[in-house]
Formats: C-alpha cells, structure tokens, sequence
C-alpha cells in the first residue's frame, strides 16, 4: 500500500475517532491487587494501520504523530471511566508529544475533567522513541505536570541507554524495567543481578519499579523474592477491551505461597580477566575540521549513538556529546551559528581513552574518577593509541556486574555449584521469611584413602559426580544445591518429597561411582592401603553419609544454628557404615512425623551440638 493511501487511512482513523484502548493490569506483589492499567491503543481492526507499529509509525511520518497521542489518550480516558476500573490509568506519551504545545498542563486537566477522572487517576508513561530530546525543556513540562497532580512513569528501562539519562532529568514516580530483563530471570543470574541493581537505584531515586513482561509463576516468585513491588505481563493479565480485575488463583497462590526462589547461579568464567576490548562499539568518528553541522547530521542517522570520537589521522584526539552539540543547534538562530564550525571547536578535548587491554577493575575506576560524563556519554577505546571504538558506561555496568557474580567464594571451582557466601544468603532468606526447609549435609565416607590409592584427579571425578547426581535430583526452582569445599555439600530443601529425592541419591550414588573403581576393589568390595598412622588397613568403597535437619521458624533463627545442627546430624549419619540417610528430629512438633522412622533421632533424645565445619 503507497504513503498516500496509508496517510488516507489515518486521517480517517483521526476524524472519526476509529481507535480501541486495551487494558493491561500493573499488579501489586505486596497485597495481590491491581494497583492500574496501562492503555495500548489499536487501529480498527479491518484496516491496515490496526498494529501499533505501523499505526504509530505512519503518524510519525506524517507529522501527526501528537495528533494520534491526543487521539489515544482520549480514547483511553473515557474507556477507563465507562469501565469503572480501580487505580491509575497509565497512558503512553512519546517526549516529541509530551513536549507538544498541545499537551500542555491545562489540556490535559481538560481532558481528565471531561471523562470524570482526577489528576492523580493518570500517570502519563514516557516511551523512549526521539532520536534526540531536549532534556531542560522536558524537565520543565514534567514539573508543571507533577504541580498539576500527574505523575510520570519511564517506559522500557534498559532496552535503551539513553533511558538512563531519561530517568536522571524526569525523576518518574514510576519505572518500568524492559520485558528483555524479565524474560528467564529465574534462570538467568546476570538478569536477576540488574533487576537488584535497578530496584536499589530506584529506592534512592524515589521511584518505584514495574517489572513488565511477566509470563511465568516461576518468574513473578523470583521478582517477590526480589522485593520489586508491581508487575505486568500476560501472566498477571492479556491486554483486553475489558480487563480483568482480579488475579488468577495460580497468580494468588504464587504470591501466597512462603516458598523461597532459588535464585540462579552463575557459570564459572573468565570474568575477572574481562578487558575493555568486550565493551568496544564500532562507530564512526568524524575529523577536526568536520562541519558540526555534518556530525550533527551524523548523529541523526545513527539515533543509538551517544557520543562521535574525533580522530585525527587515527589518534583520538577529542569526543562530541550528543547533548552538548544539539544545545547548541536548538536555539534561534543556532544552525546558522555553529553549523559550519568545525568539531574541534565544539568538541571535549580531554575525553576518556583507555586501551582494549585495560581491564574492568581499572576501567571502572578511570570512569568514577573522570565524572558522570564519563559514564552516561561513554569513553574512546583504542587499540595501540589508535581509535577502535566507543564504549558506555551502561555497557560496564553490566560487565562490572558480572563479574561480582563470579566473585571469589562465590562459585566452587570444580563443580560450578555455589559455595558458602550465597549459601548463607539463601539460607538467611528462608529463615527470614520464616520458611520451614531441611537442611541436609552431604559428605563422602573412606574419600581419603581414594585420593591415595587412585589419585586426586580421580578423587575429583567422584566429587563431580556427587555434584551432577545431586543437581539432577533437586528441584531447581525449589531446592539450593550448595558445594562448601571439599567432598562436602549441602542441599536447602523446600520439596516436599525431599527424602525420596535423598534415597534416590544414595542408590544412584552407590550404584554409578562403581565405575571409578577397579574391578578387583568393587569385587572385593574395598582395597587395602595405609590409614594416618601408616598401617596397612582394608578401606570400604566410597559411600555418601546425608545428615538432614527439619528447619522450622519455631526452633532456629539464625544461620549458625542450622549450621551446628546440621552438621551434628552429618556426624551421626557416619557412624554408620555405608551409605545412608540420617534425619534428626530432635526438635520436630510434638506428633510431627516424616516419611521414615529409620535412622532417625527421637525427639527426647538430648546431644551436644557440634561447632560448624
């Protein structure tokens, strides 16, 4: 269809009001109610503008594009106020429209009066769409909205760097992080890592996080777990004329439900070695004697481009902040002032430039102390004094970010799994919420004599598959798998059927470590070799020893509790022979019973507690 024909179409669409508002509920995590709705306007539904992206994007081709806003926001009140529905409406506005003399203030409380509603019903939604805006004039609109009792929120935090500098300006009552972050978050650490670092930026900004794109229960638990206080996705609600007002019973139950989330662990990598060179953005660069204008020009074709490095003959020698250089082409007269300037007269002659090699650590340090510039306009990198490429502090952030993942202690080395630091953590989550868990302790029986007789390499075989056995036994979602040295693990048990799972460990334990002995030692059913006093003294195969405590909030409250306790049971369990689980019941309810009364520890039975190992 041709631009004249598709323009037809929306102009049609204008004068006749040929627009339908969607609803979609924001949730709130902390008392389960829809806390508002976020308008989504379509085109008529046999007509070739009906998607929102080829509606919105017409528009702006045409320059109508604050005439549609208008359109949909009027739509979207009176849908809203017919509906009767509780909370606030959020209606999206792009920053060429909220900058619109047409949206001004007073317009707006017009339109609000007229569909019934009060300004603190609507949160105006900025949508990161301008290839440049102008920041001080955008501040000035969102005070005189915010005096008129119309808070604002910050649509897609991170599918965009310049969202970052978007917050910075408005200060939005509300941010919304991209479905990109929220997408996998329950088995994506690094994700679960920004939207941490989003939620403690946005308690020190005063504003408050939104996490879109919410699909499965197993992700809305990890965010309530991560304390983010509203979300919306198709879980929660599908965008609908007539939108739900309730949240499902799968929905309710989730948030009802004191399980604690198994936060992902990170994959063991090289991310302390990290250098510049993985933040490197081939962009173009412009000469000394460049026109502004023509870098100017340069940086309207590329919209994602925060800063243009001014090189001479290949050496850096300044850098162009898109803010900077569109001040000066936005006042009256500025094109005819400044255009034919060259760029070292507008440029910042002592940016940042780092080599490739520089590693993270360093890099992060020369940005702290270079200024807020350094981080939200970016950095030159170069390869042997010559320009390589750009590099932001958004991009840094998030390297930075991952490497503190893969911190030391943090991951044992030899199996992957997490080691005592967020072990700890987890453990301190469930007590604090009160939750009630087992903690079992698993440790490899007669393991010395192995690494004496067949060597540490294979001793490190047994301890890789004691790990795989057990990661493939729990239930991600529900059960912490933790390596705190050695051939000692332990496990952080919120299954019910967490003993099964334990049998079924030790069986497959014994029968599949089989493999990793002589076939004379399996027949034998052990080997002789020397004990710590050097005499020759027959070894049974290795066996796995599982000591397990029942954790209610009734009888532990802190983690050095838990610890002795479990290993006391660990303690218990090796004393006996082969491999075996051992339950400690010692403080369990009265009448309380588990699966098995075998090798248990009755309750009136009274031990000393062993100190943690």
């Amino acid at each position: 269809m041709s631009h004249e024909e598709l323009r037809l179409h929306l102009d049609h669409i204008l004068a006749n009001a040929r627009l339908m508002t969607l609803l979609q509920p924001i949730l709130n995590l902390v008392d389960g109610r829809v806390m508002g709705y976020e308008a989504l306007s379509r085109g008529p539904s046999n007509s070739p503008l009906h998607g929102p992206q080829a509606l919105f994007r017409v528009a702006e081709q045409h320059g109508r594009l604050a005439a549609l806003d208008w359109a949909c926001m009027r739509t979207a009140l009176r849908t809203f106020a017919r509906l009767k529905l509780p909370g606030q409406l959020f209606v999206n506005l792009s920053p060429g429209s909220l900058l619109d003399a047409s949206f001004a203030p007073v317009a707006v409380l017009a339109a609000l009066n007229d569909a019934g509603l009060a300004s603190s019903q609507v949160v105006i939604e900025i949508t990161e769409s301008a290839p440049a805006i102008d920041y001080a004039q955008l501040r000035q609109v969102v005070a005189r909205l915010r005096t008129a009792g119309i808070e604002v929120a910050l649509d897609d935090l991170g599918e965009g760097f310049s969202s970052l500098r978007l917050w910075s300006e408005v200060k939005p009552a509300f941010v919304k992080i991209d479905k990109h972050f929220i997408s996998g978050i329950h088995q994506d650490p690094h994700k679960v890592q920004f939207v941490r670092s989003i939620k403690l930026l946005a308690e020190g900004a005063h504003s408050l996080v939104i996490a879109e794109g919410v699909e499965s229960t197993s992700e809305l638990a990890v965010l309530k777990d991560l304390g983010i206080r509203y979300a919306q996705g198709y879980l929660i609600g599908r965008p609908s004329p007539v939108p739900v007002r309730l949240p499902s019973r799968e929905v309710q139950a989730c948030l009802q439900s004191g399980t604690v989330s198994v936060f992902p662990m990170p994959q063991r990598n090289d991310g302390l070695h990290v250098s510049a060179k993985r933040l490197v953005m081939s962009a173009p660069s412009v000469s000394p004697q460049t026109a502004s204008q023509d870098a100017l020009e340069l940086m309207m074709q590329h919209p994602d481009l925060h800063a243009v490095a001014v090189v001479d003959d290949g050496i850096p020698v300044g850098i162009l902040h898109r803010p900077a250089l569109l001040d000066q082409f936005i006042t009256l007269y500025g094109r005819e002032l400044h255009g034919r300037k060259p760029c070292r007269d507008l440029m910042d002659g002592d940016p940042l430039i780092v080599d490739k090699a520089t590693r993270m650590a360093e890099l992060s340090e020369l940005v702290v102390k270079k200024g807020k510039t350094a981080f939200t306009q970016g950095f030159i990198i170069t390869s042997e004094g010559r320009y390589l490429g750009m590099g932001s502090g958004f991009d840094l952030m998030r390297e930075v970010t991952e490497m503190q993942l893969v911190a030391a202690r943090y991951a044992n080395p030899l199996s992957g799994l997490p080691g005592n630091v967020p072990l700890q953590e987890h453990m301190e989550r469930l007590l604090t919420n009160e939750q009630t868990f087992v903690t079992a302790y698993f440790d490899l029986d007669q393991f010395k004599p192995y690494n004496d007789v067949y060597g540490f390499r294979r001793g490190d075989d047994i301890i890789q598959l004691l790990a795989r056995i057990m990661r493939e036994s729990c239930n991600p979602e529900l059960d912490f798998v933790g390596h705190i040295g050695g051939d000692d693990f332990v496990v952080l048990f919120q299954s019910l059927d967490w003993e099964v799972r334990c049998h079924g460990m030790l069986a497959r334990f014994d029968r599949e470590c089989r493999t990793l002995f002589n076939p004379e030692h399996v027949a034998a059913g052990g080997y002789r070799s020397e004990d710590r006093r050097g005499t020759m003294t027959f070894h049974a195969l290795v066996s796995l020893s599982i000591g397990a405590v029942l954790v209610d909030p009734t009888h532990f409250h802190q983690y050095q509790e838990v610890a002795r306790a479990a290993t006391e049971a660990k303690r218990m369990a090796k004393r006996t022979d082969g491999s075996i689980l051992f339950i400690d019941q010692r403080r369990m309810p009265s009448g309380r019973k588990l699966a098995s009364d075998e090798n248990k520890l009755a309750p009136d039975e009274d031990l000393p507690l062993a100190n943690c190992a």
